[in-house]
Formats: structure tokens, C-alpha cells, sequence
């Protein structure tokens, strides 16, 4: 993945992204009900990766969830931190953590990891694993589909993945899926799968 092709592309649009999806009432109640269910109640820090406009940082944050959201565009972190000013907003990258082994609790990563090349995708889910406590849990949203395949996203290029091989590398790098949501493509939006997983025992695959 390209990080600064893929900032200037946010950064550009930063704006309008906002107008268009920086309210948790663009997303879908499944979705936010899905993310609630493995992430509220976790006894420490959670890490929202790639957090945009902050809005769901903000929706953990009123579970009770320590959440901190984490993104690499500074529009983005600057519109957060107006907007919940009693949250808490940095810069950083989903590939490099500036957290220690084993020390948070969770972590989300909502539609920011839909920019990696699949060349690139065992290293972050090796470095969430490093990042992550015994029994973190991780929770995943993406582009579904049938086969892996490169697209147009209107931003900068993305993935679709299939759901059966996210969880078959998330096993590789010392996860177990724990539950599946799925939806398939409307006249408004794209196949979707989220994934939620549990760091397991298991020592990962280098």
C-alpha cells in the first residue's frame, strides 16, 4: 500500500467524505450492532484504525469503550477532535502500531484496510497480532466478493475479498474468526463482510 498515494487521495476529498459519511447514521444498525457486540465491555485500550471522521470512535467511546481513533489523514484528525472534543485523535498508520506487544484490547479496522495490496495484508494482520492482548478481539469490515479483485473505488484504488480467505489469513497470522456478517450488493452499495475474530493462543505464522 501506497500511504501517501493514499492520504492526498482522503485529503482531497476530505471534505465532502465528511458530508457524506462522518455520522454513525450512514451506517448500517446491523453494522453498528455488529462492532457494539465485540467491542464494548473490553477491559482496556481499543485501538479504531483508520478512523476517518471520528464518528465511530465516538460511538464506542458512549459505550464505555476506551477507544482511540487512529488515521493518517490530518483533515480527518482535525475534524474529530472538534467534533468530540472528549475523545482522543492521532495520527498513525494501520501497518506500524505505536502500541506495545500484548497490550490493547481491541482493535477495529472499518473499511481501512481496503486499500492493501494482498501482498501487504499478512504483515498488518501479523502486526495487529503483535499489538493485540490474549483474547483481543478484532473487527474487520470490507468490500466482499467472490475472488480477490482490484477496482475503481472513487477514492484511490481498492479490494474486494473474499470472506473464506480474510479468515483463513487471520488464522495464518494467529486469529480465529468468531462470527460472520454478510450483505450482498444493493442499487447503493457494494457486497459487504464483516469479521469478527479473537487473538487465539496459537503462536502466528511468520
Amino acid at each position: 500500500m501506497d500511504n501517501e498515494k493514499v492520504r492526498q487521495s482522503y485529503a482531497s476529498v476530505a471534505d465532502r467524505y465528511i458530508e457524506l459519511f462522518g455520522d454513525r447514521q450512514q451506517l448500517h444498525r446491523d453494522d453498528l450492532a455488529f462492532i457494539g457486540r465485540h467491542l464494548a465491555g473490553r477491559r482496556g485500550a481499543v485501538l479504531d484504525l483508520g478512523c476517518g471522521p471520528g464518528h465511530v470512535t465516538n460511538y464506542l467511546r458512549e459505550l464505555g469503550v476506551d477507544a482511540t481513533g487512529i488515521d493518517m489523514v490530518p483533515e480527518f484528525i482535525d475534524h474529530a477532535r472538534v467534533a468530540y472534543p472528549n475523545g482522543r485523535y492521532e495520527f498513525g498508520c494501520v501497518g506500524s502500531l505505536d502500541a506495545a506487544d500484548h497490550s490493547v484490547a481491541g482493535l477495529l479496522a472499518w473499511y481501512s484496510l481496503i486499500h492493501l495490496a494482498p501482498q501487504d495484508l499478512h504483515g498488518v494482520f501479523t502486526e495487529f497480532r503483535r499489538a493485540m492482548a490474549p483474547a483481543g478481539m478484532l473487527v474487520l469490515g470490507l468490500f466482499d466478493g467472490a475472488e480477490m479483485t482490484a477496482f475503481d473505488h472513487k477514492v484511490v484504488s481498492a479490494y474486494r475479498w473474499p470472506a473464506d480467505e480474510i479468515s483463513k489469513r487471520l488464522a495464518r497470522a494467529g486469529f480465529t474468526e468468531v462470527e460472520r456478517l454478510q450483505r450482498p450488493a444493493d442499487d447503493h452499495h457494494r457486497a459487504h463482510v464483516a469479521i469478527a475474530a479473537v487473538a487465539a493462543n496459537c503462536e502466528p505464522i511468520r
